[in-house]
């Protein structure tokens, strides 16, 4: 079984206040293995980077400014995800930037089936810090490399 891990970076929380996303990350698994196959790009979201944001990822809106606009990778990030499930940690979050972007652009928003690892992490873990770095402490993953927040590396920890 196929399956896509799956992360976003955004200009800011809230969809409602107009913040669009700035990174998508996409890691293949295969039977629970990362596969070759990913999907990652940097986007212009056509507006600027909350300060909040901007210490998260790190992003500038000078960076941004130069980089595709979703509209032209929509066809391509679809295709590269097609009907598997997606594993996000925070599912809710990236699933209203996604949808929110696909709406924007005349799609249908995702109708895959989905995982959300923080769900789990909270049901298992009740009372427990439940963040991509306290899992990865508790199972003692290597997250070292990660010094800002970035979406393919965050696919890369979660897989």
């Amino acid at each position: 079984m196929k399956e896509v891990v799956l992360d976003t970076e955004t200009t800011g929380l809230s969809v409602k206040d107009g913040h669009r996303i700035v990174e998508i990350g996409c890691i293949e698994l295969e039977n629970l293995i990362p596969t070759k196959n990913k999907f990652h790009c940097y986007l212009n979201p056509e507006r600027q980077v909350s300060e909040k944001a901007f210490e998260v990822h790190g992003y500038s809106d000078e960076f941004l400014s130069k980089q595709k606009k979703f509209s032209e990778v929509a066809d391509d990030f679809l295709k590269f995800i097609g009907d598997k499930r997606l594993i996000i940690h925070n599912a809710e979050f990236d699933l209203a930037h996604l949808n929110n972007e696909l709406k924007l652009f005349g799609k249908n928003k995702l109708h895959n089936e989905i995982i959300d690892t923080l769900t789990l992490a909270r049901d298992k873990y009740p009372g427990s810090q439940v963040n991509l770095d306290a899992l990865c402490k508790r199972f003692r993953i290597d997250n070292s490399k990660r010094t800002q927040l970035t979406a393919l590396i965050g696919c890369d920890l979660l897989a």
